[in-house]
């Protein structure tokens, strides 16, 4: 008899602590697996991509609205991302941005929404570069299908126009930039 009230006692200890163990974060169907601004010299553009793994389940038309803070300043540049059921992974990158300073946070916010706009997740996070927008040429070092060098880079007498872009904010007074 006292037997079975230790057992009866252990099970209900354990069921109790089951639920304990199970996942704290299905109310967060996608997190964050990857964040970083991607140089690309050949055409002269930079932009911001985030990687979400998936975590939990979705409805089957679920978008992703994001705002990335504009490095150049004035308002976000906001994108919509469709999410397909199949996804594992979700890539959300920006348009082109311009004027990224090293060492700078720049914010970002996501809010994954069903088809009606129903917010289902957000997600607030910063992206801080380890580079900055002056090792970017000015101008495309390519151009067209075939990567023909840029006439307006590469002249014909021989000499090469890489001048950076100046029409960048310069860093307010009081922002730390990491050298």
């Amino acid at each position: 008899m006292a037997r079975r009230k230790l057992l009866s006692l252990a099970a209900s200890v354990a069921m109790s602590i089951l639920p304990a163990c199970q996942r704290e974060d299905v109310k967060e169907p996608l997190k964050i697996s990857g964040k970083v601004f991607i140089f690309n010299y050949r055409v002269a553009q930079a932009t911001y991509v985030i990687t979400l793994a998936r975590n939990g389940p979705l409805p089957d038309e679920s978008f992703a609205v994001t705002r990335f803070e504009n490095p150049a300043g004035g308002a976000p540049i906001e994108t919509r991302t469709k999410i397909f059921p199949f996804w594992q992974k979700v890539a959300l990158e920006s348009p082109p941005v311009h004027c990224i300073v090293k060492g700078k946070p720049y914010a970002i916010s996501i809010q994954v929404v069903d088809k009606d706009g129903r917010l289902l997740q957000a997600i607030d996070t910063t992206l801080t570069s380890t580079l900055d927008q002056t090792i970017m040429p000015g101008k495309p070092l390519v151009v067209g299908p075939i990567y023909t060098p840029n006439p307006d880079v590469f002249h014909a007498d021989g000499t090469r126009d890489y001048a950076q872009e100046s029409d960048c904010p310069a860093t307010p007074p009081g922002q730390a930039v990491v050298n």
